[in-house]
Order: C-alpha cells, then sequence, then structure tokens
C-alpha cells in the first residue's frame, strides 16, 4: 500500500490535494509534496462554500472508482486544500484502483 493511502478493516483513508473552483472535474494523478508525502490531486468547479468543493470531491472520486456516492466521505481536512477521505470497501480492490487512476 502507498503512502498515498491508509488501509482500513471497512476501506482506505485516501490523501488528496484539493483545488475548487477549477475549469473542470478532474483528478490529476498523484502528486508528492514538498514534505515528501504522497496525494491525489483532484480539481472540482464547486466553490469552497458549505461543503460544496467536498460534495463534488466526493462524487468525483466515487465515480473514479467505481463505488456508490455514500461510500465516499471527507473525515479530515474538510475546510483546508489537503483532505483525507474514506473510501469503504476492499481495501486490496480499491488500493488497486486508486493506483490506476495514476496510470490513466
Amino acid at each position: 500500500m502507498s503512502a498515498l493511502l491508509r488501509s482500513r478493516d471497512d476501506g482506505v483513508d485516501l490523501f488528496v490535494r484539493l483545488t475548487p473552483k477549477a475549469a473542470m472535474d478532474r483528478l490529476e494523478g498523484i502528486e508528492i509534496s514538498a514534505d515528501g508525502r504522497s496525494h491525489l490531486k483532484a480539481r472540482v468547479r464547486a466553490v469552497p462554500e458549505n461543503g460544496a468543493a467536498n460534495q463534488a470531491l466526493e462524487r468525483l472520486v466515487a465515480e473514479a472508482l467505481g463505488v456508490p456516492r455514500s461510500a465516499v466521505s471527507v473525515v479530515a481536512g474538510g475546510a483546508a486544500r489537503l483532505n483525507t477521505l474514506h473510501v469503504l470497501g476492499d481495501p486490496a480492490m480499491l488500493a488497486k484502483g486508486i493506483e490506476a487512476l495514476n496510470a490513466s
């Protein structure tokens, strides 16, 4: 499992760098920050008000991984650029899906 995710009994925690107010909703692959931490780069059109950007991020990640929207939730960093998402499901299958996002 990469530093991009942390395995849990019921799924994985995924580390994401979110940019709101973008031209389009998209995942841009894996990035390593200056402090050496890995995270998935995501851009959403939604504004960061009333949780709209976080909800757009949850929908985007759920669609990309082929899981129900209800399986993805922001668990940390909701008001920050660096977020932690919890994704419910089989950790091994989710890890493969997340790693595949970087290849596309």
